[in-house]
């Protein structure tokens, strides 16, 4: 019998390692799993490569994470929004690294590590700094930058609904940039807000099918004065 879901959020993160590549969901605070980033805090692994949309805000999820000093780099496309006060600190003293990925293009490097396309052509960054020592190509007299796939030693991700098989969707905006980077991990760990049993979910609204899904920890929506 095909069982995802797991008992723990210590549970859904062991086997982490030092070093590894860490994609992590939402846009903002929008989507982002902290109940498993304050678990990997937990977990203690360190040396981190962090893929994600913003460099975190406050001192909560990711921005915790990073003032833990668990995280060597950080590839994202915001680093700076409001509250980002802990990178902005840790990149002033030279104790982060920091590559810049434009969004769209952020977006499709991890869609491609998810489909097994190693790289592509795209004409975002062309001319800019962001395309320094990238190997251009003019195709069609338009000249193109080539992106590299983006793949993930762990994907921690939020979702709406999960089935004990790994299938997933998503509520409105939270869906954001969890699909891609769920396909995109080789281990895929989802906190879901709700548990769905087998079947119940709709099939037109099953966005991460099981197959990209390894582990699920069931995280309850907190009660009125939690």
């Amino acid at each position: 019998m095909i069982d995802k879901i797991v008992a723990s959020v210590a549970s859904a993160l062991d086997g982490i390692k030092d070093g590894s590549t860490v994609l992590i969901g939402g846009f903002g605070a929008v989507g982002q799993p902290d109940t498993l980033i304050e678990g990997l805090i937990e977990q203690g692994a360190k040396d981190l490569t962090v893929i994600a949309n913003n460099a975190g805000a406050g001192r909560v999820g990711l921005a915790k994470l990073m003032e833990a000093g668990r995280v060597r780099k950080i590839i994202c496309s915001f680093p700076r929004s409001a509250g980002s006060v802990v990178f902005e600190d840790l990149f002033k003293a030279g104790k982060l690294a920091l590559e810049i990925v434009p969004q769209g293009t952020l977006a499709e490097r991890l869609r491609a590590a998810g489909a097994g396309v190693a790289a592509f052509y795209t004409p975002t960054a062309y001319g800019t700094k962001l395309a320094e020592n990238k190997e251009v190509r003019e195709i069609g007299g338009r000249h193109y930058v080539l992106e590299y796939a983006l793949p993930g030693d762990v994907a921690l991700v939020e979702a709406w609904q999960a089935d004990r098989w790994g299938n997933c969707s998503y509520r409105a905006s939270g869906r954001n940039f969890n699909p891609v980077m769920a396909m995109a991990g080789k281990l895929t760990i989802v906190q879901t807000r709700h548990v769905a049993a087998l079947g119940a979910l709709d099939p037109e609204a099953i966005v991460t099918p099981g197959i990209f899904v390894d582990r699920v920890v069931h995280i309850p929506e907190p009660t009125a004065g939690s």
